[in-house]
């Protein structure tokens, strides 16, 4: 030993021993959400099963229902949306509530060749090579399953996605196709696809499993195994290596591991690979996934530190602006060359169908699904595909445009939106000569046409303090009338602050399109039937809102109203008020709080009392409930119903409750009046 050096003797010798009887089954599990303290030994495991080649287990741990930290009635609540009111041998939850929680594995490292499982015994080192190692973590499948009763549940209320205006001539046309003989780059890309893949993994069957605690006497049996047994023994064999090749076998020199791409098909990137593209590609590669979205998500989306301005550049070159938002091009979606997956139509033909789509979206917010299959003569298939990108179906009124008016957007940028007008404007003129029709043909004939977005904001409140004084000189020329041709007698009467101050909707000083909050009519004065139509769509909808809340879906409304002259001028709380009893609904004393930080448009609050429907009764002793507290208990609402009306289905209850009321910590509030 060189001098200088520490002394460090070998103190033992151990013998190693390599135990090959559970070499080709031995996991080692980790569980990562959960602290090595509080392990699962303890816990009733009610399932267990795997899928061997492609290392997949899930085990299912029993939940402590009894626990003062479980919550009955959310655990009931989700299993009514997962099972929903009836129960079959399908059903997720015998116990009617969720009673346990499943975990599910991924592979933890796709080599572990390197690693062991080890037991030192009697002064001996027993070491078993691992087949995999896998992370445990909760799996929330019951929420896909929950998902897709809400989606069939939706569906049988909404009768499909066509309406009595959607219905299909009795006559269609039939398509013919025939399938071409498969290339070997089409059957590579098949292979590759996402789709195979999943198809692939769930061929293979899962293989149940019996589970055996830790302190079990098969377990204990088992663990036996871990042991070299004397048949290995006898193929020991001595280490004819060298120590230096021993030591490179222990340590070897340090390479960059290979990271096994994660299996996915070949044209889906992650968001971590999406951002190592060029600006240009990104946007293209998001729009051409979402199809329409607000340029602020674009932006959320984006690497960060992307400047909006060069955003901006490359979003114009592969979407359109429709309703403030950006909506992608047709030729991207359909290249050149390229046709229909459904009815083998042309690009060039879909680009021009889809465009008319667009087109009649930056003229209003819903489209008949039969007006465009008349104009642009396509399948119905196709016409289908160009609604869903951009529209949702939508009882009696056709589709309607998935995402709200960004006017935020146009009043920022009025250039762009300037520029976008005037490409629409060429997009219709050509539309009007392939397709043979009229703007004016889609144009309601008793709304005046609308202006350009581009109106400047100086431009509008010019033409807002000229409509004033208009009106102004008006009153004053017909109040001298009266005085000269008879004797008025006035009488001033006091008029409450509520009633003289113009309803203020937005916490700006500014008034969208034009309208001017002038000085409001008297109290009590009749309010425009606009207002009254708003307020019957609005509550038809909603069914319960405060009087904040009604402002607030008011000032969106006038918002999203093409510029012009208003048709609501001033509105005072009053008149919102009178509108809205007047008009089938009822407000609805609900006794808050002394504490309660609501403010006093918070603590108005309306309900509507009478659509026609038989449903109306149930509506009505729930507002009853709410007039005597703020908050009700779901056992009290179900309580009262079946004191009053017999027998309710718990899907009418669920009906009842969502429509009208919100959740919070176990107790339901009406809709807009919950406390935090």
């Amino acid at each position: 030993m060189a001098s200088g050096e520490e002394d460090d003797p070998v103190i033992e010798e151990v013998d190693v021993f390599l135990a090959k009887s559970l070499a080709d089954k031995l996991y080692l599990f980790q569980y990562p959400v959960r602290p090595s303290t509080m392990t699962y030994d303890d816990v009733n495991h009610m399932g267990a099963k795997i899928k061997p080649k492609q290392q997949r287990v899930e085990l299912e741990l029993a939940v402590n229902t009894t626990s003062p930290n479980y919550c009955r009635s959310k655990g009931e609540q989700i299993a009514l949306n997962v099972d929903g009111a009836a129960y079959d041998e399908t059903s997720t939850y015998s116990a009617k509530m969720m009673d346990k929680q499943t975990f599910s594995s991924i592979q933890a490292a796709t080599d572990v060749s390197r690693y062991a499982a080890a037991v030192f015994r009697k002064g001996e080192l027993h070491v078993t090579p691992l087949t995999g190692i896998l992370q445990m973590r909760p799996s929330f499948s019951y929420l896909d399953k929950a998902d897709g009763k809400t989606r069939e549940r939706e569906a049988a209320n909404e009768g499909g996605d066509s309406s009595q205006d959607e219905a299909e001539d009795d006559a269609k046309a039939v398509t013919v196709r025939f399938s071409r003989p498969e290339s070997e780059q089409a059957r590579q890309r098949r292979f590759q696809s996402y789709e195979f893949l999943q198809k692939k993994q769930a061929e293979e069957p899962w293989v149940h499993l019996h589970y055996h605690g830790v302190n079990a006497g098969r377990s204990e049996h088992e663990r036996q195994y871990l042991f070299c047994q004397s048949s290995d023994a006898s193929e020991n064999s001595e280490l004819v290596k060298t120590a230096k090749e021993y030591l490179s076998m222990l340590m070897p020199p340090l390479e960059e591991e290979k990271v096994a791409a994660p299996v996915g098909p070949s044209n889906v990137l992650s968001m971590a690979q999406l951002r190592t593209l060029p600006l240009g590609d990104q946007v293209k590669t998001l729009m051409k996934n979402v199809k329409a979205m607000p340029f602020a998500n674009l932006m959320g989306l984006l690497a960060s530190g992307i400047d909006s301005t060069a955003a901006l550049r490359c979003i114009q070159q592969v979407a359109l602006l429709v309703q403030g938002n950006w909506v992608v091009k047709s030729d991207v979606l359909y290249p050149k060359n390229t046709c229909s997956a459904h009815s083998g139509v042309p690009a060039e033909v879909l680009c021009r169908g889809r465009d008319f789509v667009m087109w009649r979206f930056t003229l209003e917010r819903s489209v008949m699904r039969k007006d465009v299959a008349s104009v642009t003569k396509l399948p119905p298939e196709d016409v289908k595909e160009f609604l869903e990108h951009v529209a949702a179906p939508r009882v009696n009124r056709g589709w309607e445009f998935l995402l709200p008016t960004d006017v935020d957007f146009v009043k920022k940028h009025p250039d762009i939106a300037h520029r976008q007008h005037m490409l629409w404007v060429g997009i219709q003129s050509k539309l009007e000569k392939v397709f043979n029709f009229s703007k004016e043909d889609f144009m309601p004939k008793t709304s005046p046409q609308p202006e350009p977005v581009h109106v400047a904001g100086a431009q509008r409140l010019m033409a807002a303090r000229e409509r004033a004084l208009e009106n102004k000189a008006s009153l004053q020329k017909d109040l001298d009338a009266r005085r000269g041709g008879a004797r008025v007698h006035i009488k001033q009467e006091p008029v409450s602050d509520a009633e003289d101050e113009p309803m203020d909707t937005s916490s700006s000083s500014s008034v969208p399109n034009g309208s001017v909050n002038g000085h409001p009519g008297a109290a009590g004065a009749a309010s425009p039937p606009e207002l009254q139509e708003f307020v019957v769509k609005t509550f038809r909808k909603r069914f319960v809102l405060t009087l904040n809340e009604f402002k607030r879906l008011l000032n969106l409304h006038l918002a999203s109203m093409p510029a012009g002259p208003s048709v609501f001028h001033a509105v005072s709380d009053r008149m919102l008020t009178d509108a809205i009893t007047l008009n089938h609904c009822k407000q609805i004393m609900v006794p808050f709080p002394a504490q309660s930080k609501a403010a006093p448009d918070e603590q108005k609050v309306f309900g509507l009392w009478e659509s026609g429907e038989e449903f109306d009764k149930h509506r009505r002793l729930l507002y009853d409930l709410f007039t005597k507290n703020y908050r009700v208990r779901r056992a009290a609402v179900q309580s009262r119903l079946a004191q009053e009306f017999g027998d309710v289905p718990k899907a009418d209850v669920d009906r009842l409750l969502n429509e009208c009321c919100s959740s919070h910590a176990g107790t339901w509030y009406l809709k807009g009046t919950i406390q935090s």
